[in-house]
């Protein structure tokens, strides 16, 4: 498992913030020594890797200079000092995508991000998705024919496949989709890719984004995958929130780019330069962004910006107004008097919040 995919998975899970997490892992005390060293390797990683070199010259300043003069202080416990370290690249380079954590186990994997992962490490990671179920949170048909996924992030493709088009396969008879992106934060763009192949048709190529990394000085293309078999090309919403953040953003981006879906919600958080986590020192990890996303279309991104919905409503109101804008489509396409009086009454549910909740009834013998 190379590093970028571990530190991927640890932020999409979001383990290191969880109470469980705290209370099994009492505080770890950090000395004055330990600050200065892992500065010290957090500015030369930076002014290494980070995309925009000038900016990692800046924060790499700011950093030290609050090192000097012993700004860090009073962050005696490594948790507070990461935290301190990761609002410090945030602030400084006004990129949301920095991060630092405490995790000693991350500095005992190979350094080098290309390598090819142990079996342990990918069947650990095959576990780890699974356990996350795959990213997808919820698969369901809402009334009317409505499909719904709600994906909650992207890992890596080779271990989401066949999930994801088993997923995409329960859709495939519903009349439209919405595909909830509102607390998604992100992951591989491979996976991205992977999930949107299915909302294009066979032969249909499309050229979805391109990712410059810097320590590599290369650019990378991601495209539809051609060999998806479950293709859906029925009308899809997208449903967007401040919380939808990096990959979750490239989703919406790409399929409103490409002119596929209509999106409702909010503004994203503005996040479109990947990267992958550098080991510090003395079990520190920070994730650097490396690179930045270069949309074909557009040939810019959404950082600092977010993508703008095509129809804004409050995020909490997004499903309700995609579905009935969705039911309003089918009522005017509808010819049958008995169809359409049911589409009515339920766009009247829908926009009400008065859709009733699924109710047992034992049969009656």
């Amino acid at each position: 498992m190379n590093n970028r995919n571990s530190l991927t998975l640890a932020v999409l899970f979001a383990v290191s913030q969880s109470p469980a997490f705290a209370q099994e892992h009492p505080p770890v005390p950090v000395d004055a020594g330990t600050q200065h060293a892992v500065v010290a390797e957090l500015a030369r990683q930076l002014q290494s890797n980070y995309v925009f070199p000038d900016v990692a010259t800046k924060i790499a300043k700011s950093l030290r200079a609050k090192d000097a003069s012993g700004g860090y202080a009073g962050a005696t416990d490594a948790e507070t000092f990461a935290k301190a370290l990761g609002n410090d690249l945030r602030s400084a380079g006004q990129d949301l995508h920095f991060q630092v954590n405490y995790e000693p186990e991350f500095g005992q994997h190979a350094q080098d991000s290309h390598a090819v992962p142990s079996h342990e490490e990918a069947e650990r990671m095959r576990k780890d998705v699974a356990n996350y179920g795959y990213g997808i949170e919820t698969v369901r048909r809402l009334p009317g024919n409505v499909g719904y996924m709600d994906v909650r992030g992207f890992p890596p493709a080779e271990f989401v496949g066949d999930a994801v088009t088993s997923a995409m396969k329960l859709l495939t008879g519903t009349d439209a989709l919405i595909l909830d992106l509102r607390r998604n934060g992100g992951g591989e763009p491979d996976g991205v890719a992977h999930l949107l192949s299915h909302f294009f048709a066979v032969g249909d190529l499309r050229h979805l984004n391109d990712i410059y990394n810097r320590p590599d000085n290369t650019t990378r293309q991601y495209w539809t995958n051609p060999t998806v078999t479950v293709r859906y090309d029925k009308p899809i919403y997208v449903l967007t929130s401040k919380r939808t953040f990096s990959g979750g953003e490239e989703a919406a981006y790409d399929l409103q780019t490409q002119k596929r879906a209509t999106l409702v919600g909010e503004v994203t958080g503005g996040g479109a330069n990947p990267g992958e986590g550098y080991s510090l020192s003395h079990g520190f990890v920070a994730f650097i962004p490396n690179g930045r996303s270069i949309n074909p279309i557009t040939h810019i991104n959404w950082e600092h910006t977010g993508v703008t919905p095509d129809i804004a409503v409050p995020a909490a109101d997004a499903q309700k107004v995609a579905h009935a804008a969705i039911l309003k489509t089918l009522l005017a396409a509808s010819k049958d008097p008995d169809e359409k009086a049911e589409l009515q009454e339920l766009i009247t549910q829908v926009e009400a919040d008065r859709l009733p909740a699924p109710v047992y009834v034992p049969r009656q013998r």
